[in-house]
């Protein structure tokens, strides 16, 4: 694979900041992400709780009024907390065998160890840890390989010191994984609109995306099928996700780069928001 530089780059410090997700079941949703997977409750009222670590906001869930049935649409694949340290993963995985979460899989992607869940509606949950990048599959022309082989769990577990207290405060959302109904369009997007660089084609079935030198920030498959519906208000999963830049001026250089050539809102913040050509809507906030 050739790796194509966009002329437009996003900030190589530019990751994302939060995921926000439509929920049938406010408390029980809450309840999960707090008990089971290891974030705090920041707020919570009867429509929106906010979780996250140490003050910071990683994942929003707000309550959907009559919600429809989940059937194969564009949105959230998984959500992908990040954890420093391997001792902080196998302190994870030892809460989830102690309390049965739902771990569905552990992979060893080569650049990280991976934990997969699913919560009580059925979005997919990703808890990982990166491998220092000295041991990346990084080639000469910036791509970075990625495997999926089975994670020494032992090993894993035997980083671990036995606490827990949920996430470390250091945990960030790593990546998105999103459900796409179109490879092409959705690359040319990510990176000639949103400066991200394609770091990696997984069998024409999957495209890899990040800023700077990271393995993946966006994830994106076609795995339900080619040219899947987009989301509608009512449906349960992604309500959007959000990329955090380092200050106004780069909010200020990427709506210069927009200008007159895609739709976009800005708020009375600054902040910028797209949807893409998934239906699925991305904010960039500092």
């Amino acid at each position: 694979m050739t790796v194509i530089i966009p002329t437009f780059q996003l900030s190589a410090t530019a990751h994302i900041g939060r995921v926000a997700l439509k929920v049938a079941n406010l408390e029980k949703m809450t309840r999960f992400y707090q008990e089971i997977i290891g974030l705090q409750v920041l707020e919570q009222n009867a429509t929106q709780s906010t979780l996250g670590v140490d003050n910071a906001v990683l994942l929003e869930l707000q309550k959907v009024q009559n919600p429809v049935p989940v059937t194969p649409k564009t949105g959230l694949y998984h959500v992908a907390f990040l954890l420093p340290t391997r001792k902080d993963l196998g302190n994870a995985l030892r809460h989830y065998l102690t309390v049965k979460a739902p771990v569905i899989g552990a992979s060893d992607h080569g650049y990280s160890e991976a934990l997969y869940l699913n919560d009580p509606e059925g979005n997919g949950i990703e808890v990982y840890r990166d491998k220092p990048q000295s041991e990346w599959d990084i080639r000469a022309d910036g791509e970075i390989v990625g495997v999926t082989l089975e994670m020494d769990a032992e090993g894993v577990l035997a980083a671990s010191d036995g606490t827990w207290d949920g996430f470390p405060k250091e945990t960030i959302v790593g990546h998105v994984h999103l459900k796409v109904a179109d490879l092409m369009q959705t690359e040319n997007y990510f990176t000639e609109v949103l400066g991200l660089s394609l770091k990696n084609n997984f069998g024409n079935q999957a495209k890899f995306f990040a800023t700077g030198d990271y393995h993946h920030h966006i994830g994106s498959n076609i795995w339900l099928g080619k040219n899947i519906p987009a989301m509608t208000e009512n449906d349960l999963g992604l309500d959007y996700f959000s990329f955090l830049v380092p200050d106004q001026a780069e909010l200020d250089r990427l709506e210069k780069h927009w200008k007159n050539r895609i739709d976009y809102t800005k708020d009375e913040s600054g902040s910028l928001t797209v949807v893409d050509p998934n239906g699925i809507t991305i904010k960039f906030e500092k």
